[in-house]
């Protein structure tokens, strides 16, 4: 089973790599472009699924995000 894990910054914390990707994109005519938010995915396939909800979220929480300052959504796939 194939599992994806979003990851961004919240809404409140500042990204300045997503606004370099957003000046760099107006210098190049893309003005209607108005804001870009810079996240990462993480694709995990596990075998187990007992608590599989469970598991992933304390992986997400524990590994792969830091819950201060991201927010992460979680994608089951088959």
């Amino acid at each position: 089973m194939k599992i994806k894990v979003y990851v961004k910054l919240k809404e409140t914390v500042l990204d300045p790599q997503g606004e370099a990707i957003l000046q760099s994109a107006k210098r190049n005519g893309y003005d209607f472009i108005d804001s870009v938010r810079v996240g990462k995915i993480f694709e995990l396939e596990v075998s187990k699924t007992e608590n599989l909800n469970e598991k992933i979220d304390e992986i997400s929480k524990k590994m792969l995000a830091n819950p201060i300052i991201e927010e992460y959504s979680i994608e089951v796939g088959e």
